[in-house]
């Protein structure tokens, strides 16, 4: 008995706690939750033609595990791999892992953020896992850093994890910014000028490999050619409806000037239309659509910049209307709060020889997320106050790894706040990235709590 309980230590009892929660998010979700934007960038993916304006890495990552293993199986066991993986790795950023660490990976693998989202194949959870893993191996080389002993692996895969990140997302971008500023500060023993040159290093090396990422993924042919500033051209069009529903003495004038049928459609039959909760409520009427699309973009972005100078308050409101959607939703039965099953065109789902529906497993996994419905569990504000909480209580131990996880928390804040200007729906997978780093940090927390014992050294 002496022996057992020898070998029955916190690091070991937690290690198999995430080697068993692997094995069941992978059994509960195999081969992959697929959304309408999965199966179209699945098939993007492998007839390896651009049909979709989603990241072009993020179906070059679909297609490389599909040509290995037709499907999505093999990228759904890497993607939560590298998850369960960075949790793994973080038993060994602190030089003792204490009972609470067992708790709080169940805890964590039993949530919805885990159970569930980890089974979706959307760009939104990689992106996630990607830039928590960064911060994981920012906090290994605080640790281990040592003058003339740079940790070249690891600064290697940091960049890998965020370049990728930041085409995985187009405003993942944050969190190399932000990793940055983390590198530089935890070097700053260096000096100010080669902490800072570390720093502005790593965010150049990261912009490099990104956009070199970017021209080598993308397709030769593409079937949305002369739409590449489709993302932002919604953004401007759901800006300017969304202003004069707020402002009634909005005028849209300088489209008037280029087209009158066009400015009066949109106040006309747009207007009526708009809701914070998501853009596509415009496309209800046919020539709302029509008259936002045939605006040329410099004079849609000409207008939006007059009305932005014009009637600053009807832009704020409107903006933080959209930001209340997605942040609070208080109408998260609205925001798609959870996904299950194979859904999307039929002749696209033919084409890729895929069943779709929702099969029993599936439902059950449904039922399961229904149960945390109105609980913080699904509530980007609870997992922000919790971001905060654990910033807060790491600052006070001051560690070099407390850092880079400071840096998590402050990425999943920063990544969030990015969406009081760009977001044009509520989907609760949008900020999903806050919730894992929420999470992360609890765990990072419970591995060996920073109220336990003050700090006595880089191993503290």
């Amino acid at each position: 008995m002496t022996s057992i309980r020898s070998r029955l230590t916190a690091e070991r009892v937690t290690q198999a706690i995430l080697i068993l929660g692997f094995l069941l998010v992978i059994a509960a979700n195999m081969p992959g939750q697929l959304s309408n934007d999965s199966i179209r960038q699945l098939h993007e993916a492998r007839a390896g033609v651009r049909e979709t304006w989603g990241p072009v890495v993020y179906a070059s990552i679909l297609a490389a595990f599909d040509r290995i293993i037709p499907g999505t199986g093999l990228y759904l066991v890497s993607s939560v791999f590298l998850f369960f993986a960075t949790l793994w790795g973080m038993l060994g950023l602190r030089s003792r892992v204490s009972w609470l660490a067992p708790p709080a990976a169940l805890a964590l693998i039993l949530s919805p953020s885990v159970m569930l989202y980890q089974g979706i194949v959307w760009k939104d959870v990689l992106f996630a896992n990607l830039a928590v893993t960064s911060f994981v191996l920012l906090a290994r080389i605080a640790r281990v850093w040592r003058p003339r002993q740079v940790p070249w692996i690891t600064f290697g895969g940091l960049l890998i994890t965020l370049a990728v990140a930041a085409q995985v997302r187009q405003n993942g971008i944050i969190a190399a910014v932000i990793a940055a500023g983390v590198l530089g500060w935890t070097l700053r023993s260096l000096g100010w000028r080669r902490a800072v040159s570390w720093g502005v290093g790593l965010l150049a090396a990261v912009a490099v490999v990104s956009h070199g990422l970017a021209i080598v993924c993308t397709p030769r042919t593409s079937l949305v050619r002369g739409m590449e500033n489709q993302g932002i051209r919604s953004i401007l069009q759901y800006d300017l409806v969304g202003m004069a529903a707020h402002d009634p003495k909005v005028t849209l004038s300088l489209i008037a000037a280029e087209d009158p049928d066009a400015a009066r459609n949109i106040l006309t039959y747009g207007v009526p239309l708009y809701a914070p909760e998501r853009i596509d409520f415009l496309d209800q009427d046919p020539r709302v659509g029509k008259a936002l699309w045939h605006v040329p973009l410099g004079v849609l972005s000409r207008q939006w910049g007059d009305l932005v100078l014009t009637h600053p308050l009807a832009y704020f409101h409107h903006r933080w209307d959209v930001f209340d959607a997605v942040f609070m939703t208080p109408h998260i039965d609205s925001c798609l709060p959870f996904y299950v099953g194979i859904d999307g065109p039929p002749n696209t789902i033919a084409d890729l020889k895929l069943t779709p529906g929702v099969d029993p497993v599936d439902q059950k996994l449904y039922n399961y997320g229904t149960l945390f419905l109105d609980t913080p569990a699904i509530s980007h504000v609870a997992f922000a106050g919790l971001a905060l909480a654990i910033s807060l209580a790491l600052m006070l131990r001051r560690a070099p790894q407390d850092f880079a996880m400071v840096g998590l928390m402050v990425s999943g804040l920063g990544f969030a706040g990015s969406f009081f200007l760009i977001s044009i729906a509520c989907d609760y997978r949008y900020l999903y990235f806050l919730d894992l780093a929420a999470l992360t940090g609890l765990f990072y927390v419970a591995v060996d709590p920073p109220w336990t014992r003050r700090k006595t050294g880089p191993e503290s």
